[in-house]
């Protein structure tokens, strides 16, 4: 029942943060890089997030014997979900602390946007208007924290592809 409730949990939270991240690259295209202050890399964020979120959804959607060709396991295996799971929470939890570091970091600092927008894709939020700590801490870190957990899941089935079964 475990392996069944870890699975089910899996499948949502690669769905919900592979569409994020798709959300998330919305902007990147229909700005253009126009208004951003970084414009010659406005196109490789916008694939990478699209990317790392189609990847996110499909591995979400496919049945778990295709999961299992892809990660080199048997289907019943429990680490087919559990680690790229685990890797999600890892790079999650790490990069909503950017994004709340990034809002309370001083004017002072400068961050540098070419610099920020790779660890923090709304970061161009906090650029435009100067959102609340209710809208950064539930709204944006949130969904930095979404998108850069897509990411974990493709590392984490890559990990596991690339890796010989134990």
């Amino acid at each position: 029942m475990a392996g069944r409730a870890i699975r089910a949990t899996a499948r949502i939270v690669f769905v919900v943060c592979g569409l994020v991240s798709l959300f998330t690259c919305v902007p990147y295209v229909m700005l253009k890089g126009t208004e951003l202050p970084v414009q010659s890399e406005w196109i490789a964020y916008a694939v990478a997030l699209g990317a790392v979120g189609v990847f996110s959804v499909l591995v979400g959607l496919l049945p778990r014997s295709w999961l299992a060709k892809l990660g080199k396991r048997d289907r019943d295996d429990a680490r087919l979900f559990s680690f790229p799971l685990k890797v999600l929470g890892g790079f999650a939890a790490i990069f909503y602390l950017v994004a709340v570091f990034a809002y309370f970091a001083p004017n002072r600092w400068n961050l540098d946007p070419g610099f920020m927008f790779p660890l923090c894709p709304l970061y161009f939020v906090k650029m435009t208007y100067d959102p609340g700590p209710v809208e950064i801490f539930f709204m944006l870190a949130a969904m930095n924290a979404a998108v850069y957990g897509a990411l974990g899941v493709a590392l984490g089935y890559a990990r596991l592809a690339f890796r010989r079964p134990a």
